[in-house]
């Protein structure tokens, strides 16, 4: 069998793993067990089938043949094999579980290769128990990163940090450990101690190599900047980069993620553009970049990109969650079961328990909400988490949680107008829907709302002098205004941001205001204004839609005809298609 077994090894270095699954059950059953030799091949040839097994993604089979192969070998004299177990340290390398090299058994790379089976299988303290079982000393850079990503997830942060500094001291370009150390906490400076040393070239330090030191460094910074909440600072350093490197994807995503999280989503989607421009079939946060064309209403481009994530992969967990936000307007219910198989192909996509919790948020199930924020946060806490925190919080009625919440925020973001605004929203909303008191005097509860709600002006005008560009906490703002019943001053302050910005949400806000104090005929220049600017905004197209029948002097709350309920629907049906 000496020639099938040189063909199985063909058939792997080809990626055949189909045909070489199924050479494997014949060598497999035709491997004699009488010797050692025999033994050995036995031994080779259950190895070589898991590794046919796991590139066809059969990952319990690939478990149960190197399980095999493991307990055959240990019958085998060790001084048979004693020379092979020590190859590893020796090259320094590690085949995959793809990889034919292994020309004879060593007991690391197999148990190396179960690990990564379990982990297929989120079967992480089963992986986890099979990597400390490799010696320190032979472990290769895939095994380091490997088993810095298992202790991430068991949670123990110390023994990932060792395990990704050694990852960065055999490589310094493993740009998953440095995000990984960054948001674990590590300095820039402790960073620099494991960049390697300038070679030395008759005393003279290479040119290529203090541009390469000066850029990581740079990119270094710029993570840790956005793993402490510093977007501002993380996002001056990408576009420094960016002068540096033009076009380069990677950067323009990093960039788009974090206009997308601060709240400048015009320009997040503008830098998600380019990237597509530059490479039409990239993966990588175009969730992000669906959930923001939906917040636009822009169904149009929304529906092109989910067409394109499904004919590159379907079986993404970006495409999935894109398939929610496309879903979310019509079918909140399919959208959630497209949010949950995003987390069941990726139980750590952020992106995906952050889409759960908003689905669930307005099917009003706040209290799996909770769950779903919390999911995001024990991965990475960012300002999308706490914010659905605290909107169910509140929809829970559970004041006192939402408030300890969004003061968590702006404790870990400390300079964030976002963060403050949210502090602002919860004083605001406990304002209106105070928990029961035992007081019992009414003008006493009066003099209680009016210094919650002083309190919440406060928090909005530190957001906005912290951000004079704070759309959100203007309108917030406004609504203050409008609550209190300054109306002229929420008009005021509505019309100098106007003047700056002409934004949709401006106009529709104004636009409420005016049709609130019955100027009518302002609220719908404000209606129509919003709606030139952003065709698509359903909150002005329903607002105008409201506005008219007011105008009419219909009430725009009455129910409508069955029939023309279900006329409607057919004509969104057909929009959506």
């Amino acid at each position: 069998m000496e020639a099938a077994r040189e063909s199985m090894a063909a058939l792997l270095d080809a990626g055949l793993f189909g045909p070489a699954q199924t050479l494997g059950c014949f060598l497999v059953s035709s491997a004699g067990a009488g010797n050692d030799a025999g033994m050995s091949m036995k031994v080779e040839s259950l190895v070589q089938h898991g590794d046919a097994l796991y590139g066809e993604r059969e990952f319990r089979r690939a478990l149960n043949a190197y399980k095999q192969a493991m307990q055959y070998s240990r019958s085998i004299p060790r001084q048979a094999t004693s020379s092979t177990r020590s190859s590893v340290s020796a090259t320094g390398r590690s085949p995959s579980p793809n990889s034919s090299n292994l020309l004879s058994f060593n007991e690391n790379e197999v148990k190396f290769k179960i690990a990564l089976c379990h982990s297929a299988l989120c079967e992480h303290r089963e992986a986890l128990h099979e990597m400390e079982g490799i010696p320190s000393k032979v472990r290769t850079l895939k095994m380091n990163m490997m088993l810095g990503k298992l202790y991430r997830i068991s949670r123990n942060s110390r023994t990932a940090a060792v395990c990704y500094k050694e990852c960065l001291r055999q490589c310094p370009y493993v740009f998953e450990a440095i995000t990984a150390l960054a948001e674990m906490g590590l300095s820039a400076k402790e960073f620099s101690l494991l960049f390697p040393q300038a070679p030395n070239r008759g005393g003279k330090v290479p040119g290529d190599f203090v541009d390469a030191q000066r850029w990581w460094t740079r990119y270094v910074e710029a993570q840790c900047c956005i793993a402490s909440h510093d977007y501002k600072g993380g996002l001056d350093i990408y576009l420094e980069l960016m002068q540096r490197f033009p076009n380069n994807v990677h950067i323009l995503l990093e960039i788009a993620k974090v206009e997308a999280i601060i709240g400048r989503n015009d320009e997040a989607i503008m830098n998600f553009e380019k990237a597509r421009l530059i490479d039409p079939n990239i993966m990588t946060y175009m969730d992000e970049y669906a959930i923001l064309l939906k917040s636009k209403s822009d169904y149009v481009k929304l529906n092109k990109l989910v067409h394109d994530m499904l004919h590159i992969d379907p079986a993404r967990p970006e495409t999935c969650v894109a398939l929610a936000a496309m879903w979310k307007r019509k079918d909140k219910r399919k959208a959630l079961t497209y949010a949950e198989k995003s987390l069941r192909v990726d139980d750590r996509h952020i992106t995906g328990y952050i889409m759960k919790g908003n689905l669930h948020l307005s099917l009003n199930r706040p209290d799996l909400a909770v769950t779903d924020f919390r999911g995001a946060q024990e991965l990475r806490a960012d300002l999308r988490s706490y914010q659905g925190l605290v909107c169910a919080y509140v929809a829970l009625s559970k004041c006192k949680e939402a408030l300890f919440t969004a003061r968590e925020a702006m404790k870990v973001m400390h300079q964030s107008a976002k963060a403050l605004k949210l502090v602002g929203d919860v004083h605001a909303i406990s304002s209106s829907g105070r928990e029961k008191t035992s007081v019992q005097d009414q003008q006493q509860i009066i003099i209680q709302q009016r210094i919650v709600l002083r309190q919440a002006r406060k928090f909005y005008e530190s957001a906005i002098r912290l951000e004079p560009g704070f759309l959100g906490a203007a309108l917030a703002l406004a609504d203050l205004h409008v609550v209190e019943g300054r109306n002229k001053e929420a008009v005021m302050l509505l019309e100098k941001y106007l003047r700056q910005w002409a934004d949709d949400s401006l106009h529709i806000k104004l636009a409420q205001v005016h049709a609130s104090t019955n100027m009518l005929s302002d609220a719908l220049s404000h209606y129509q204004s919003a709606l030139r600017i952003n065709p698509q905004n359903e909150a002005a197209k329903n607002g105008l839609e409201r506005l008219e029948k007011q105008m009419k002097g219909v009430d725009p709350d009455a129910p409508e005809e069955e029939e023309e309920n279900e006329e409607d629907d057919i004509d969104d049906r057909d929009e959506f298609i």
